[in-house]
């Protein structure tokens, strides 16, 4: 069937089922509230579904939304429209709907552009206000007929068109290779995917702004990635790269990071702030940003990671609202689920953790963006389901008084280890006496310590020890005592728990060394010790060996060589998983942990087990303030 004839049939399919289904709302079980976060079923938030394969014929799967408000008030909802499968890159169309009630209905599914059996993708639209007219950047390749991904190098090319009616009809998309396809990107390009902005203030004001990141090939492998902001000072007519920072790829294949799926958002001053998944690199974390204060021309320093934004490797999305920018991204540090909003308040330097976000869904979620639909009412468009992130694509609206309220300081607890800030004790947690004075006892279910995130606390390849007491008579669940580092069977971490239902206390260590495949030691104690007294645990790595003492009982195992701490986001806790799916229910004193492996005299003097020799944390929990 010819492309074209295709492309009309699913739009008047659509339009029938659209006209008696989609205008209407169709509703989804309310989200899971976060902490102090409003009732879901408010008149302050609302969602429906409204793109998904079985109200929408014609297509296999939705992916990659995208949103934006024209200047006449319209929303325009963008989407992949996977016709074969939901891989990457096989017949792929970019689709649209649109909702002038500030997206309470919504009208018919419409082809954007047909890719004919090719991919036709990661839309990132972006309107001029000044003429109305509503840019969508998007990117082409040789479509495939299974569910693999694009071939290396791929075929990736950049395209626009526009609208001129609030999206009712497009122009033939042109191709922006002559503009904004250098040489050496050669093989992966994607625009977006998620919204681009006009500047509104300062020399700059007028431009049209948005991201793409891309890949250089060389024939054998690829060697580069960059990321890069795409600028018209000529509403669409011109279109040049401005602002680039490129991460070269190591023979071996490592890189310290891959900046992607770049959302933009401009801050008060009028500067932009670039915030982009991090895929893979070797720095710590999965969120990476960077800012530029010249319109989008250049940035002002390389893009850096945010170590302790909790998030698996996935687009996120941006938008400011006043002083306040918004951050819409799954919150599981190792899974794309549990959809959540998170604040900053000033300018992308510092973001809210997760036990302050907001929870839209805790089901399984991917890619998101944001529009200011009026006033303070937000739009999120976000992939969603209760089996897999690409279920569906739904779009919710809230007020901004929704969100969970700004909350004040933590209380504290001191860290005695050298230019270290006192580390937030969250639920609340309680006093108790301990083995050296005071001790915290923890409920089980939200109480936790928490470290803020410094340069000296990732172990990477050092030998270590970590050193705690305990106290706990749990017969069930797991119990997390001490957690570094990231979360999941690819991540590097060290943690300590007890398994009182498996009769043992496990000590674990995940690393990655070099590009090879995560490894994994670990090792376990007989009993649990959940007799309600105090005992003394001590896990070490060192002479090759992984050890983990109780009491002075010794289990060891071989080590495996590579960083604890790489390429993942990183987190310090005390009684409580990173990703929050686990807490303790005991009591814990005097956590210690040494950059070196402490030797076994050293294990055995109570003075060396309280030096501040080597020490990269040291938490008395003698003392809760604030």
């Amino acid at each position: 069937m010819p492309s074209g004839l295709r492309a009309r049939l699913r739009t008047a399919l659509a339009a029938v089922i659209c006209t008696t289904a989609a205008l209407f709302a169709l509703p989804l079980a309310t989200p899971h509230p976060a902490h102090a976060q409003p009732p879901a079923n408010s008149p302050e938030f609302e969602q429906q579904v409204l793109f998904k394969a079985s109200q929408d014929p014609g297509y296999a799967c939705f992916r990659i939304p995208a949103i934006v408000k024209t200047t006449d008030g319209t929303l325009l909802a963008f989407a992949e429209g996977r016709v074969l499968n939901c891989g990457d890159a096989a017949d792929i169309d970019i689709v649209l709907k649109r909702s002038t009630d500030g997206g309470r209905t919504w009208g018919p599914l419409q082809v954007v552009t047909d890719g004919g059996g090719d991919t036709h993708g990661n839309p990132a639209p972006v309107v001029d206000r000044a003429t109305g007219r509503v840019w969508l950047a998007e990117t082409h390749n040789t479509g495939r007929t299974d569910s693999a991904s694009c071939s290396i190098p791929c075929d990736r090319t950049p395209y626009i068109q526009y609208s001129d009616d609030d999206g009712r009809t497009w122009s033939a998309p042109r191709d922006l290779s002559p503009e904004i396809l250098p040489a050496d990107w050669n093989s992966w390009y994607a625009t977006g995917p998620v919204h681009g902005i006009q500047l509104t203030r300062g020399r700059y004001a007028g431009r049209l702004v948005f991201g793409v990141n891309t890949e250089t090939w060389d024939g054998s492998r690829t060697t580069a990635n960059h990321a890069a902001l795409i600028v018209s000072d000529d509403h669409g007519g011109h279109w040049r790269i401005g602002a680039q920072d490129t991460w070269p790829i190591a023979d071996d294949g490592t890189f310290r990071q891959k900046p992607s799926e770049l959302a933009l958002a401009e801050r008060q001053d009028g500067s932009i702030l670039v915030s982009g998944r991090e895929q893979d690199g070797t720095d710590l974390g999965h969120r990476t940003q960077a800012v530029s204060r010249d319109g989008g021309s250049s940035f002002t320093a390389p893009f850096h990671d945010l170590p302790d934004l909790y998030a698996p490797m996935v687009e996120g999305s941006l938008l400011r609202l006043g002083d306040r920018l918004l951050l819409a991204c799954p919150a599981d540090p190792d899974h794309r689920r549990t959809m959540m909003i998170r604040s900053s308040y000033d300018g992308g330097r510092t973001w809210e953790s997760v036990d302050r976000g907001t929870v839209v869904t805790t089901d399984w979620s991917g890619y998101s963006d944001l529009a200011r639909v009026d006033g303070d009412t937000v739009g999120l468009i976000y992939e969603g389901g209760a089996v897999d992130a690409r279920d569906e694509i739904r779009f919710a609206r809230f007020a901004e008084d929704w969100l969970v309220p700004r909350r004040g300081p933590d209380p504290v607890t001191p860290d005695r280890a050298r230019h270290a800030r006192p580390a937030a004790v969250l639920g609340g947690a309680t006093q108790t006496a301990g083995v050296f004075g005071g001790a915290l006892q923890f409920d089980g279910t939200d109480d936790a310590v928490r470290l803020p995130y410094r340069d000296s606390l990732p172990l990477g390849t050092k030998d270590f020890t970590a050193s705690l007491w305990f106290r706990y008579s749990a017969t069930s669940g797991e119990q997390p005592m001490l957690w570094m580092g990231g979360v999941g069977t690819g991540q590097p971490q060290v943690w300590v728990r007890g398994e009182p239902a498996n009769h043992r206390i496990q000590g674990l260590i995940t690393v990655r060394d070099g590009a090879i495949a995560p490894q994994t030691a670990y090792v376990r104690t007989d009993t649990a010790y959940n007799d309600g007294q105090w005992h003394h645990l001590v896990l070490r790595r060192g002479l090759g060996r992984l050890s983990l003492f109780v009491d002075g009982m010794r289990s060891s195992v071989a080590d495996v060589p590579g960083s604890v701490s790489r390429n993942s986001p990183f987190g310090v806790h005390i009684g409580q998983r990173m990703d929050s799916r686990a807490f303790y229910t005991g009591a814990i004193d005097e956590v210690h942990v040494w950059d070196r492996a402490l030797t076994d005299d050293e294990l055995s003097d109570p003075a060396a087990l309280r030096s501040p020799k080597d020490t990269v944390l040291w938490l008395p929990l003698d003392h809760v303030s604030g």
